[in-house]
């Protein structure tokens, strides 16, 4: 693979993919040649800062959640951009893979890749639970792939803000799996298999002591709203049926919302 020439050179799938992989991992708000992801970006593949921001903001215009609420990527998407969004749009891990393929088999190219595709960084939000169906070697092996890209890419969904209280400070948020790691391999890295939740609702969305109807209307158990403590009762009684606020760019699936209610949620279990 040869990523390398001037800005006026014809953009290659595998540039493309990967200049896709940024775009789905940067808020809105950051799709600017300013940015040093972008700039990283730009000086691995030879490119101008400008010319890798045009590009992502060109994915931009094929995202429907962005062009609804009123604002626009640029009109230049090629057909080569539209294939690629559309491709891994139904396959995220296969994105995932792809990508640090490409940066493992050319690194001695590249010095050094950008933030989000060192496959050396530890995966903070990752939680494995023996219960999940998966062993722990093999939960290892699979952390590996894409070890930051679902909570930096849920993180942007969500502009950095958890989708429930509003606290936005990244350091204080996770992305929470609605429908576990251990559970549907396919849909590990898809952001719509993603909340962006603060830690404590992070918890109790974990343990099944909060949920999320298919309507995104928030659900808090009988465990929590009956609690002896009259600070829990209250903290959590100030969710109950309030909805989710909007995702940028990946509304979360019913689907998996619907499993989360079914498979975890403790009043459904007790029922």
């Amino acid at each position: 693979m040869a990523i390398e020439g001037s800005s006026r050179k014809r953009w290659s799938e595998e540039e493309t993919v990967l200049a896709l992989y940024l775009y789905l991992q940067l808020p809105f708000g950051k799709l600017h040649s300013g940015n040093p992801e972008i700039q990283d970006l730009a000086a691995a593949l030879g490119r101008t800062n400008s010319s890798v921001a045009m590009k992502l903001c060109n994915f931009a215009s094929l995202d429907p959640k962005i062009t609804d609420s009123g604002r626009k990527g640029l009109d230049g998407a090629s057909k080569l951009d539209r294939a690629t969004y559309s491709e891994f749009g139904q396959d995220w891990t296969g994105l995932v893979s792809r990508v640090e393929d490409l940066w493992t088999s050319q690194v001695g190219q590249f010095e050094p890749p950008p933030p989000p595709l060192r496959l050396n960084e530890k995966r903070s939000e990752f939680r494995f639970d023996p219960y999940q169906g998966e062993s722990t070697t093999q939960a290892l092996v699979n952390q590996r792939v894409g070890q930051d890209f679902f909570r930096r890419a849920v993180l942007a969904n969500y502009e950095e803000t958890c989708c429930i209280t509003g606290i936005a400070d990244p350091r204080l948020l996770t992305a929470s799996h609605i429908k576990p790691w251990g559970k549907d391999s396919d849909n590990r890295h898809n952001p719509a298999n993603g909340l962006l939740l603060s830690a404590t609702l992070d918890r109790a969305f974990d343990r099944g002591l909060i949920t999320v109807d298919h309507q995104r209307r928030i659900r808090i158990s009988r465990q929590l709203r009956e609690s002896q403590s009259r600070e829990t009762r209250d903290y959590f009684q100030q969710f109950d049926n309030a909805t989710l606020r909007s995702a940028t760019r990946f509304d979360p699936e019913p689907a998996f919302l619907d499993w989360h209610n079914e498979h975890c949620f403790v009043d459904q279990r007790a029922a």
